[in-house]
């Protein structure tokens, strides 16, 4: 693993508008430069971990990223010196750090609604979380679920992506409304933990030639409530089965996330589920999260930390032994390779127990 200087900011910055298609090595440049001095009411702060969400793909190539800038990211960092009060050497932050070791972190920044930097409490969970089922994953798949399309008891939610970030809540969120919980995922070890370790009622894979087949058995009562990540051939085994009055939460769709061919995924979604959405009265749901941190964020807080502790949320992190990995952890992550909620560890966790640290030094390191 490529040793991090304690006196540079080692960083990823984008080096190009990148092309259509999915990430590659020409994207991205490696500089290391001083480290920044904060000014008053800012703060100087180490990443602790990085993560990487498909949202990132959007912002690079859609223009909200420009040629040089570092490459965005939430993080979990910790303090290492304060001109801002109420932080001191050591506390530890959400922050916006990005894809490197350190970044400046001034008061009351908001970024799509939330309020930056906020602090971490590390007894209540391990500080990753911060970035994940505590995050604003968790509050995506919490707002998406129970906000938008409110399940009842008793009816049948499928979820694609099922073993990803927001999939895996997102489905166990479901189950603690009562419901019937049928996953979406690839390969069959993903299909197995959705099923084995989080509770999911049946879980299909979309890579298996019957598919479509698969999802219509796992659904024998149709689908009453459906969270979209993926689009493409998945959305397409869904449309069928979706009953009258059914909910859909339009999150993501990761699988046109590398189109080529110029035309605007989201309407093309639409449009092809128009007459099914017509014919049964389904109600779609756009999810931006931001639009709902001002008034639940405190609420999801209590409500998912005391799910986390009870064991009635569980998670999977698919963490990557340091930043020099970002691109490729990314490029995996967007290509279905990577497994849960994937995070780039950047600097040393101090709240990590040893037995954390030697699993993850043996876990997703590439070299």
């Amino acid at each position: 693993m490529r040793t991090l200087s304690k006196d540079l900011n080692c960083r990823w910055t984008l080096a190009r508008r990148p092309p259509a298609g999915w990430p590659t090595d020409g994207d991205f440049a490696w500089s290391e430069v001083d480290l920044p001095r904060p000014r008053p009411n800012q703060m100087l702060t180490r990443t602790l971990y990085l993560s990487l969400d498909p949202y990132q793909w959007g912002r690079r190539r859609g223009g909200s990223e420009r040629v040089g800038d570092v490459c965005h990211g939430r993080t979990v960092s910790q303090v290492v010196c304060s001109k801002l009060a109420g932080y001191e050497p050591g506390d530890f932050v959400f922050n916006t750090n990005g894809w490197q070791s350190h970044g400046l972190t001034g008061d009351g920044v908001s970024v799509f609604g939330y309020m930056f930097p906020r602090k971490i409490d590390p007894t209540l969970a391990p500080i990753s979380t911060a970035v994940g089922v505590l995050g604003m994953l968790g509050l995506t798949a919490y707002c998406g679920v129970y906000l938008q399309c409110q399940p009842q008891p008793g009816e049948t939610v499928v979820v694609s992506a099922a073993s990803g970030g927001v999939g895996q809540v997102a489905g166990q969120i479901a189950k603690l409304s009562g419901c019937r919980v049928v996953g979406v995922a690839g390969v069959q070890k993903k299909c197995r933990y959705v099923t084995d370790e989080l509770g999911f009622d049946a879980c299909v894979s979309h890579v298996s030639d019957r598919y479509a087949d698969d999802l219509r058995i796992a659904c024998p009562d149709g689908i009453d409530v459906y969270f979209e990540n993926v689009g493409g051939a998945v959305y397409e085994g869904v449309l069928p089965l979706l009953n009258r009055h059914a909910r859909i939460t339009l999150c993501g769709m990761i699988s046109q996330y590398g189109n080529t061919d110029g035309k605007d995924a989201s309407r093309e979604w639409h449009q092809r589920g128009q007459t099914t959405f017509d014919r049964q009265s389904v109600e779609v749901h756009g999810l931006f999260v931001g639009n709902y941190v001002a008034d639940y964020q405190d609420r999801f807080l209590e409500e998912m930390s005391d799910w986390v502790q009870d064991g009635l949320v569980k998670y999977r992190e698919d963490v990557w032994e340091g930043l020099h990995q970002a691109p490729q952890a990314f490029s995996y992550m967007l290509n279905g390779g990577t497994f849960g909620k994937t995070l780039v560890a950047v600097g040393d966790d101090p709240t990590a127990d040893e037995v954390l640290k030697d699993k993850r030094a043996k876990g997703n390191t590439l070299g």
